[in-house]
């Protein structure tokens, strides 16, 4: 998935989809198994990404990581904050999640 693409994606599941923000929010939400997705940034301190992924095996739920930084995520998601972590509840109008299991069959099947 191109950049440009991915950032428009996380865009429009912010704007019609359901999100969370923040790693105590997607703690509790993927030990509840209610996650579609986890979105963290490139730059997210190595003990909460590690944290992450941790939950995110648990409760199967894919983990992707944005090429950048949280302030460009946060600019992408429209936030005029830090964005290191973002949940996906409900994708909306968004192709993200469909989008990217596609791409991870693809990417076992090559």
């Amino acid at each position: 998935m191109a950049e440009l693409d991915l950032n428009r994606e996380i865009r429009r599941a912010v704007d019609t989809g359901k999100v969370l923000f923040g790693q105590k929010k997607g703690e509790k939400t993927l030990l509840t198994q209610s996650a579609l997705m986890v979105i963290v940034t490139k730059n997210t301190p190595k003990k909460i990404a590690e944290r992450m992924q941790h939950y995110c095996t648990l409760s199967n739920t894919p983990l992707l990581q944005f090429p950048g930084t949280g302030v460009e995520l946060g600019a992408v998601c429209g936030k005029p904050f830090v964005v290191s972590v973002l949940l996906v509840k409900d994708e909306g109008n968004s192709k993200l999640v469909t989008s990217f299991k596609k791409q991870s069959i693809a990417g076992k099947n090559a």
